[in-house]
């Protein structure tokens, strides 16, 4: 054998032990189109940059059918290392304490350089223990804002809302000068009910929104909430407000400019500057005044990185090196500025300002300044409630049964309240 020969058996040889010595992960994700198309990218960056782990994401389809499959995997001892669950899940995720690794613990034991502290406490929180400790890894969070077609504004000569009393009457004015409809909203039980309580500092459910135990009551039909919704109900009638769906089925109101005003996800820009052919603008979710003098941060939508138990020791250590490249500033401020979701860090917002892209694309920063400019309290840190998919299923009927005028606020959220305690109490009893 020639020696030109031998060298290149032995580079061959050698490429092939690194490739087999390579780490391998699974990634279930809920993260379809563009961003699934981003997830893959993410992956593939982290695996060209080193040689000793690879991450294969995996689409398993939206946010319920990722999380019952990673349940299902689980239990068939099948699951993967790191999986995609929305923030509806963290009650159960947590309460399956076998089940995950706490990825504070990974880190700490994994030597990985990690500082709980460098993580915007306005979103950790949402996925934190009593102690402060950090259970998941937050990935793409976002939090509601307000949208609004700078050119009916103008035509009405009025002037962006900052509290609910003003919403009201920019909202009539604008109906008055020829817009169908002031205002309409997208899920509606996370704007309306979830972060309203939050912004004005009110509870949702007790035991601090069910941080401080499972044998938390819902309170989210308490004078302040009815007040709203009874308000919100009039609004429907008069027309101001319309209603367009439990999810994001509301956009197609703004985007046809039928409203001049959309309450949604921050998350929710690109598809606004996309299919809006008009000049728009972005502002904080209102407030009422009379509840509250400074309005608390809101708080989160989206999902986390939980860690499953039961891989190898070699495996962690690929979670871990990979849950640190996430949180690096030049790939959380990449994520943020292609998705739309919160930077979960100070410093990629802070590298994502210097690189002029909130003066490039105005309203991109308002989600993370509402939710920095205050400090988290126990009633706007979050929620952690068991069922809560079913539970918000269950608001949605009774707030829909509000807007047809079938039901008043008080007992519609009532009833949504007794409805909903029924399956707090199957949960606690599952988990006890």
């Amino acid at each position: 054998m020639g020696k030109f020969a031998l060298v290149s058996l032995a580079v061959g040889l050698a490429t092939s032990s690194s490739v087999m010595a390579a780490t391998q992960i699974e990634w279930w994700h809920a993260m379809g189109g563009a961003n699934g198309e981003k997830v893959d990218e993410i992956a593939a960056t982290f695996n060209a940059a080193q040689d000793d782990y690879e991450v294969k994401p995996v689409f398993k389809g939206n946010y319920t059918e990722t999380m019952t499959s990673a349940i299902a995997a689980f239990r068939a001892k099948q699951q993967p290392a790191l999986v995609q669950v929305f923030e509806v899940g963290t009650a159960s995720m947590m309460a399956a304490e076998g089940a995950i690794y706490p990825v504070y613990q990974l880190m700490q034991d994994t030597d990985q350089a990690f500082d709980q502290d460098d993580y915007l406490s306005a979103v950790t929180g949402y996925y934190t223990d009593n102690n402060g400790n950090m259970l998941s890894l937050p990935f793409n969070s976002s939090t509601p804002v307000l949208y609004y077609n700078k050119e009916q504004f103008e035509q009405a000569g009025v002037s962006v809302p900052r509290t609910w009393q003003e919403l009201g009457d920019v909202a009539q004015t604008l109906v008055e000068n020829g817009v169908e409809c002031g205002f309409t909203t997208a899920w509606q039980s996370w704007i309306q009910l979830e972060n309203f309580s939050a912004r004005h500092d009110l509870p949702f459910a007790s035991k601090a929104n069910g941080f401080a135990g499972l044998d938390t009551e819902l309170q989210f039909n308490s004078p302040a909430q009815v007040a709203h919704i009874e308000q919100m109900r009039a609004w429907q009638q008069d027309g101001v407000f319309s209603y367009g769906g439990r999810r994001s089925d509301s956009a197609s109101k703004f985007y046809s400019q039928e409203c001049a005003m959309h309450m949604e996800s921050s998350a929710g820009y690109a598809g606004v500057k996309r299919n809006a052919d008009f000049d728009f603008g972005v502002a904080q979710l209102p407030y009422n005044d009379e509840l509250i003098d400074t309005p608390q941060n809101t708080i989160i939508g989206g999902a986390s990185l939980w860690v499953l138990q039961g891989k190898s020791e070699a495996e962690y250590e690929a979670v871990a090196a990979f849950l640190s490249f996430l949180s690096q500033a030049d790939v959380q401020a990449d994520w943020h500025q292609f998705s739309g979701y919160l930077p979960i860090t100070e410093a990629a917002y802070e590298l994502t300002a210097e690189q002029g892209f909130y003066e490039a694309n105005p309203g991109t920063d308002v989600a993370v300044k509402q939710m920095t400019a205050v400090t988290p309290t126990e009633h706007s840190k979050g929620l952690r409630l068991g069922n809560f998919v079913q539970i918000r299923d269950i608001i949605n009927e009774e707030l829909e049964a509000v807007w047809a005028g079938d039901k008043t606020a008080q007992v519609a959220l009532d009833a949504a309240v007794e409805r909903g305690n029924a399956l707090l109490r199957k949960f606690e009893k599952a988990n006890d």
